[in-house]
């Protein structure tokens, strides 16, 4: 007869932590539910986000099981829910409400693919199961409409006028190209690009997001300062190629960030080989290894690299990203995996910060 209570189980589980985390899954809350009839136990345990690595969710169940036959347990079953963490605002950043993490992609000059990470990171990270909305933030140069393609939904104003985002593969979108026509340059100088981000922020019907993905310019100028000044930014992910050229403007994004006490959630490499798909050959075009060797030196994370692939071309220019039109694809494999690493460190900070402030109730 086994002598197993659910007390004994919570008590046990005190020692495991989650792999993603330095805390045990009991403090931080994660363990939602216990049950046990004889010697089989059932837990419940709720992920700090959808995205949750594979690999990370493999290694908590084996702690989990061995903490518990250690106990005595026979079979042992763990049921996983996921709910994104997230913690209130700061009250003049307040503007919106219902978002819970804001990702800024970044890239230190033009032209390395950084509305296509933006684009495809958006969709892997609604494909985990998370509530996805992208901000198109590049005011001057705007892709996103071009490269989600027609909306299911279009923009638009609402009861109170408040701007209805475009529905695009599952994601809420926000684009100046919605509202000018799309051979007309915008002319702007920098304060009125501020009212427009305001606008966007504050007249936008986002509703609850667990993550808003914003593209932003590149380099380092009036778009990136107004955003960080008008909305808590959680974390940026740089995009480059692997060529010295790209790589010292990323050097400079990377100081802007941390002159606005944003943290760098890591660099991803793209354009970073070709491999001819007809014999093999492989070839570093722009260099290779660039992107990871300034990740160590400015000891960040390297959230992945890239290929330089026909498809992808394809899918931005014919409004189908390679995350839908090729899911099974190499490429959208590695969104997958670039989207996991990203909600992690979200969750990492969001959680971390929880701690370090003294009352602050990290709403999960």
């Amino acid at each position: 007869m086994s002598n197993l209570t659910e007390d004994a189980v919570r008590e046990q589980l005190k020692k495991v932590a989650d792999p993603a985390l330095d805390k045990d899954i009991v403090t931080l809350r994660q363990l939602k539910s216990v049950a046990v009839k004889g010697d089989a136990v059932t837990v419940g345990v709720e992920l700090i986000t959808p995205a949750y690595p594979q690999s990370m969710r493999d290694g908590l169940t084996e702690r989990i099981t061995h903490a518990l036959r250690d106990i005595g347990a026979g079979a042992v079953k763990v049921d996983y829910t996921a709910k994104v963490a997230s913690r209130p605002a700061p009250g003049d950043k307040a503007r919106l409400p219902g978002v819970k993490n804001i990702i800024a992609v970044a890239a230190g000059k033009g032209g390395v693919g950084k509305s296509t990470v933006a684009t495809n990171l958006a969709i892997a990270l609604r494909k985990h199961g998370a509530s996805v909305g992208i901000l198109d933030a590049d005011v001057f140069g705007p892709s996103i409409p071009q490269m989600l393609g027609p909306p299911q939904v279009a923009a638009g104003t609402a009861t109170g006028q408040r701007i209805v985002p475009a529905v695009h593969h599952g994601l809420k979108v926000i684009s100046i190209g919605f509202f000018v026509e799309k051979d007309k340059a915008v002319v702007w100088r920098g304060p009125m690009v501020h009212r427009l981000l305001q606008q966007f922020l504050e007249d936008v019907d986002w509703g609850e997001l667990d993550y808003l993905v914003c593209d932003l310019p590149p380099g380092t100028g009036d778009v990136q300062l107004s955003l960080s000044q008008l909305i808590p930014i959680t974390g940026a992910v740089m995009v480059t190629t692997p060529q010295e050229v790209a790589l010292i403007d990323v050097v400079k994004g990377i100081q802007m960030f941390g002159n606005v006490a944003i943290p760098i959630f890591g660099i991803v490499e793209n354009m970073s080989y070709y491999t001819c798909p007809a014999c093999g050959h492989h070839d570093d075009i722009f260099s290779h290894g660039g992107g990871k060797r300034l990740a160590e030196e400015q000891g960040i994370d390297f959230l992945g690299e890239l290929p330089i692939d026909a498809k992808v071309r394809f899918g931005g220019d014919a409004g189908v990203p390679v995350i839908v039109a090729a899911p099974d694809s190499e490429h959208a494999h590695r969104f997958m995996d670039i989207a996991s690493k990203v909600a992690v460190k979200a969750a990492q900070k969001t959680l971390a910060e929880g701690r370090r402030s003294p009352g602050l109730t990290v709403i999960r």
